[in-house]
C-alpha cells in the first residue's frame, strides 16, 4: 500500500516524469561486456550480451550474462511500444540462476501494472520503466538534449522492479575518460543512490556520447555486502 501510494504522490508532484518527454533512441545494436563480479564473497569473471532493437512503434531489450564455470547466470528482457513519453514496457521478465523466471505485465488497455511475484497493482500514467528499460530511456532523453545533460541534472522516473515499484533518480556526477572498444572516450558517469535506510542497489552507469551515448560500464553494488557486478563495454555491432 505504502509503495502504491509513493507512485501516486510521485506522479503528482513530478509531473514531468510523467508528461511527454523528448526522445532519440539510439540505433539498434548488440553490445557485448566483459564482467567482473563478487557474489556471496566469491569473485568471478565473465560476459553479457545485450541486444538492443527499436523500430518506430517498438523496442526490445534483452539480456544474457554468462559466468565462467557456472554459465547463464541471467537473463533480462523487457519489451513494448513507443509513446510520447518515450519506451513504454508492455513486459519485463528475469531469470536467475538456479530460479524460476518472472514476469512484469503493463496492461496499457486496463491501465494497470501487475507482477507474476506478488499481488500489488499500479496505475499506470505513462512514463513508468522497468528496471532493464529505465536506462535506455535515459539514454533516449540525453540524446534528446544533451545540452542538458550536464553535472548536477537529475532524472526521476518510477521504476518497476519483480515485485513492487519505487521512485528513482539519476543524477549526473560528470564527465570521466574511460576506455572503450576503440580507445579511450569520454563518458558521462550516472548514479542512482537509493535512500540510506533502503537496501536497494546502488547503479552506477557512464553513457558516451561518441558511441551513440551506449552504456560503457555498468556497476550494481549492493550496500549490504560489498558484492557487485560490473560490466565493460568491449564490442559494439549496429544492426
Amino acid at each position: 500500500m505504502r509503495k502504491h501510494l509513493i507512485g501516486l504522490l510521485l506522479a503528482a508532484l513530478l509531473p514531468g516524469a510523467f508528461a511527454a518527454a523528448a526522445t532519440n533512441l539510439p540505433p539498434s545494436a548488440e553490445l557485448e561486456y566483459g564482467v567482473k563480479a563478487r557474489q556471496s564473497g566469491i569473485s568471478m569473471g565473465g560476459e553479457a550480451r545485450l541486444n538492443w532493437r527499436h523500430d518506430a512503434n517498438s523496442y526490445a531489450v534483452r539480456i544474457d550474462t554468462r559466468a565462467a564455470l557456472l554459465g547463464r547466470v541471467l537473463e533480462e528482457s523487457s519489451e513494448g511500444g513507443i509513446d510520447a513519453q518515450g519506451l513504454a514496457p508492455v513486459r519485463y521478465a528475469e531469470k536467475r540462476f538456479r530460479k524460476d523466471a518472472t514476469a512484469v505485465s503493463f496492461d496499457r488497455a486496463a491501465g494497470t501494472i501487475s507482477f507474476q511475484e506478488s499481488d500489488k497493482r499500479y496505475p499506470i500514467h505513462g512514463g513508468e520503466q522497468d528496471r532493464t528499460s529505465v536506462i535506455w530511456q535515459l539514454i533516449a532523453m540525453a540524446r534528446a538534449n544533451p545540452a542538458a545533460f550536464r553535472s548536477g541534472a537529475s532524472y526521476q522516473f518510477f521504476v518497476i522492479g519483480q515485485r513492487d515499484g519505487d521512485p528513482w533518480t539519476f543524477q549526473v556526477e560528470g564527465q570521466e575518460k574511460l576506455r572503450g572498444p576503440n580507445g579511450e572516450t569520454m563518458a558521462w558517469h550516472v548514479t542512482r543512490n537509493p535512500p540510506p535506510d533502503s537496501k536497494e542497489q546502488q547503479v552506477d552507469i557512464w553513457l558516451a556520447p561518441g558511441l551513440n551515448w551506449y552504456p560503457i560500464k555498468l556497476r550494481f553494488s549492493e550496500r549490504s555486502d560489498g558484492d557487485y557486478i560490473e560490466q565493460t563495454l568491449r564490442e559494439v555491432r549496429l544492426k
